[in-house]
């Protein structure tokens, strides 16, 4: 069964997630994205994309941490590098402008979705967060380009208690361009996406192209790092215990914090 809706529209292609209830990211799902975007990239009659959710106030969950803890530490590690490599791989090369039509929840892993596009869009009931740290493992792809737009102490605050914001903090942080009612969240995406169709499709590629490369010198690098990063920390005492938590219902009760081992599990 399908997770991702495509349909291209006035030059424009709709990537709508769709696996309800709360569009957690699973291997097939972003393997369905991932291929969505380079089918965009390589029709020669779309001029922009729009990445959005068919499952009504929902954008993304993020990762599917259930799937996570059921799973080999192999498989783990592969769906977070394409969900950090493969993302930022198919994003680099789109040579399209993309927005991101958030409506609802994003968190987590559908942050790392949203904010990879070049322009965010959210509904006034949109809300946000990075909550990993609570389950025991890292935002680690969010340390590499969250200081650079927000500023280091906030990125902090937010990577490291995890709380969640609405829509008008993350337009006063510079993380959204434009705040609008629910309902017209993707008619706003539309809006804007046809202003780039009208321009040259050839100047728009080589001006995208060149705009990631000024702004995302030490990005790649830090892709890399962020995939190791996950790596040493999901293999340890806490992380399965948090993820077990999580999928128990309850607060976790971390080994570091009573004294006992912290070597990886």
């Amino acid at each position: 069964m399908s997770t991702i809706d495509y349909c291209v529209r006035d030059s424009v292609a709709e990537i709508l997630l769709n696996s309800a209830p709360v569009n957690a990211i699973s291997e097939p799902m972003l393997d369905e994205l991932l291929s969505a975007i380079n089918k965009a990239a390589t029709d020669d009659s779309v001029h922009a994309v729009i990445i959005g959710s068919a499952v009504p106030r929902r954008f993304c969950a993020g990762l599917d941490l259930k799937a996570i803890h059921d799973t080999s530490f192999e498989h783990s590690f592969s769906l977070v590098n394409k969900l950090y490599s493969g993302l930022f791989d198919a994003q680099a090369s789109l040579g399209k402008p993309s927005i991101a039509a958030v409506s609802g929840t994003a968190r987590g892993g559908g942050m790392t979705l949203a904010v990879s596009c070049d322009m965010l869009i959210a509904s006034d009931t949109a809300s946000f967060g990075y909550p990993e740290i609570d389950v025991g493992v890292t935002p680690a792809i969010h340390y590499t380009h969250l200081p650079r737009i927000i500023g280091k102490h906030r990125a902090f605050e937010l990577l490291f208690t995890g709380r969640t914001f609405n829509a008008a903090e993350a337009h006063a942080l510079g993380l959204v361009n434009a705040i609008v009612p629910e309902e017209e969240v993707m008619n706003r995406a539309r809006a804007i996406a046809q202003s780039f169709c009208q321009k040259s499709p050839q100047v728009m590629r080589m001006g995208r192209n060149a705009f990631h490369k000024a702004i995302d010198i030490e990005y790649r690098r830090g892709v890399a790092s962020a995939v190791e990063n996950f790596g040493n920390v999901v293999v340890t005492a806490d992380a399965k215990e948090g993820m077990t938590a999580f999928v128990e219902k309850r607060q976790p009760k971390w080994p570091s914090a009573q004294g006992l081992s912290v070597k990886k599990a």
